[in-house]
C-alpha cells in the first residue's frame, strides 16, 4: 500500500481553482470585500428572540394597528414597508454610522484628521496627538 501525497500546487493544477479558489485562514487587515446584493433573494427573516424589548414593540405596533372596525388584518410584512419607504439619505447615514465598530470610527476620524491636516499620521501618532501624551 503506497500513499500518494499531493501538494497544494498540483491540486490546483488539477483543479484549476488556482486563480478563484478561496484561501483559508486570516484576512489581511486592510483587505475589505465589496458588499454584493443577492437579487435573487425573495425572503428576509427578522430574529427578535434574543431582544424582547424591540419584539415587543412589534407586538404594541401590530395590536394599535389592528385596532379597527374595517379592512383587511395589519401585517408585519405592511409595517415594515411602510417604515422602509419613509428612510430618508439623513437615516442611510445614521444606519452606516451605527455599523461601525469602535476601532472603525477611531479609523474614520483619523482619515478625516489626516485629510483636514493635509497630514499622513500613523494611527499611534493620530492617537498621541489627541490623548495629549508625550
Amino acid at each position: 500500500m503506497s500513499k500518494v501525497i499531493k501538494t497544494k500546487e498540483e491540486e490546483r493544477d488539477i483543479t484549476g481553482n488556482s486563480t478563484g479558489a478561496k484561501r483559508r485562514g486570516r484576512r489581511p487587515k486592510n483587505n475589505k470585500e465589496e458588499y454584493q446584493l443577492n437579487r435573487e433573494q425573495t425572503k428576509f427573516f427578522i430574529d427578535l428572540s434574543n431582544n424582547q424589548s424591540e419584539l415587543e414593540m412589534v407586538f404594541k405596533l401590530l395590536t394599535r394597528a389592528n385596532k379597527k372596525d374595517l379592512g383587511r388584518e395589519v401585517s408585519f410584512k405592511d409595517l415594515a414597508l411602510f417604515g422602509i419607504e419613509g428612510i430618508t439619505n439623513k437615516d442611510i447615514e445614521k444606519l452606516q454610522e451605527r455599523s461601525l465598530s469602535k476601532m472603525e470610527k477611531v479609523e474614520q476620524a483619523l482619515k478625516e484628521y489626516n485629510r483636514k491636516n493635509g497630514l499622513n499620521l500613523d494611527l499611534g501618532d493620530f492617537l498621541i496627538k489627541k490623548l495629549a501624551i508625550n
